[in-house]
């Protein structure tokens, strides 16, 4: 099974930091308006999070894993909750690469999988370098146009 790039921890411990600033923001603003709260306990705070944002990418990177098997796309994913997910390249309906501002500075793309099926049926596979990310995503494509010819229907 393929493995993410290990830049891709960097861009996941960033997004908690941005996200532990936000909520520390958030208290500063409760506390000058509504409660108080101590600068010291949002210092902390602000701190845990981004320490255990910071293990928890370290850990996401550690199980992410992904393969283009014979008849499908396998997936593992998770850190507390281990999902893992096979998706029938006959469910495939298209396929995008994606580069948000983010994962341009860090040099990494991300994959998007559309599936046939309920709502929000979609697969990201992240962190991959751009030139993997078209690869995988043209590699997709032909095998869900492969298997839709064998498709009986």
């Amino acid at each position: 099974m393929e493995s993410l790039h290990p830049r891709v921890r960097l861009l996941w411990a960033v997004r908690t930091a941005v996200a532990a600033s936000v909520l520390a923001g958030l208290a500063l603003v409760a506390d000058r308006f509504l409660v108080s709260v101590p600068s010291s306990v949002v210092g902390v705070g602000w701190l845990l999070l981004v320490v255990l944002g910071t293990v928890h990418a370290v850990f996401a990177h550690r199980i992410w894993r992904f393969a283009l098997q014979e008849d499908a796309l396998f997936l593992v994913r998770g850190v507390l909750t281990r999902t893992d997910t096979s998706v029938p390249y006959v469910r495939v309906q298209h396929v995008d690469t994606t580069r948000g501002p983010v994962e341009r500075a860090a040099g990494l793309a991300s994959v998007v999988v559309y599936t046939a099926g309920s709502r929000g049926a979609d697969i990201t596979i992240p962190g991959l370098r751009p030139e993997r990310a078209t690869e995988l995503r043209e590699r997709l494509r032909d095998l869900a146009i492969e298997s839709e010819a064998t498709d009986a229907v």
